[in-house]
């Protein structure tokens, strides 16, 4: 794992996100470790308190990291924190024309 700051990334994620890790044991999930699997999940799929808590939680450079180089995004949801955190496209793996290409042949939508 990358040292993105010497902040304190959270050991646990608190019970109230456990609701977005269906297919995993939440309890046992490090933030620590997982971070850019918690990141992801929760900026994509959370709601407003779930997203504050990864803004507050994690550092900025991290969060970038995990927009920059993640693939598992909803359409709207990477286009609206890659300009959150202004990134251009060529920036953002899943947003690269190659991989639009790619997925557009796989999901028409």
């Amino acid at each position: 794992m990358q040292k993105y700051s010497q902040k304190k990334l959270p050991r646990r994620l608190p019970k109230f996100l456990h609701k977005y890790f269906w297919e995993a044991k939440a309890d046992q999930i490090n933030p620590d470790l997982a971070n850019f699997y918690i990141i992801n999940r929760l900026l994509d799929k959370g709601n407003l308190v779930a997203i504050k808590w990864v803004l507050t939680n994690f550092p900025k450079s991290l969060i970038k990291k995990t927009i920059q180089t993640k693939r598992d995004w909803q359409k709207k949801s990477i286009n609206f924190w890659a300009h959150y955190f202004k990134l251009k496209n060529e920036e953002v793996k899943c947003l690269s024309k190659d991989y639009l290409k790619k997925r557009y042949l796989h999901w028409h939508y």
